[in-house]
């Protein structure tokens, strides 16, 4: 029988290596754990935490094929992420330069939510708890 803990870690490759790790890290608040530049792939691997806990692999590879729409490609969907302040949350990526779709509420769970984007356009949502 399979039984599965958790998730381990998600994996993005982005564009540009420099931007997304700046985004991630210095707007959302992720901390770099440990970076590595692979050689043989001309590509960085950038180990990065919430809270002290790992949860993204970030990649760059040259030349990564663009993601085929917006949100409804098949595959990953988006990633959410959980904040007790959603209004501060909003407040904070805008005046970092994050555009942030309007607020919905989750008619199933009565949750405030919202949308935005990484510099690759990767869908990303922020929940109230």
């Amino acid at each position: 029988m399979l039984t599965i803990s958790h998730i381990h870690h998600i994996a993005i490759i982005a564009s540009d290596y420099e931007t997304s790790k700046a985004f991630y890290c210095d707007i959302l608040g992720f901390t770099l754990q440990e970076e590595v530049y692979r050689e043989a792939r001309d590509s960085w691997k950038g180990d990065l935490a919430l809270n002290g806990q790992y949860v993204i692999e970030l990649f760059s590879f040259p030349s990564p094929p663009a993601r085929p729409t917006q949100p409804e490609a098949c595959g990953l969907r988006h990633l959410a992420f959980c904040v007790e302040d959603i209004d501060a949350a909003v407040q904070h990526l805008t005046t970092k330069g994050v555009n942030c779709e309007a607020i919905r509420v989750d008619p199933l769970t009565d949750k405030r939510f919202t949308f935005f984007s990484d510099p690759d356009g990767l869908p990303l949502e922020l929940y109230q708890a």
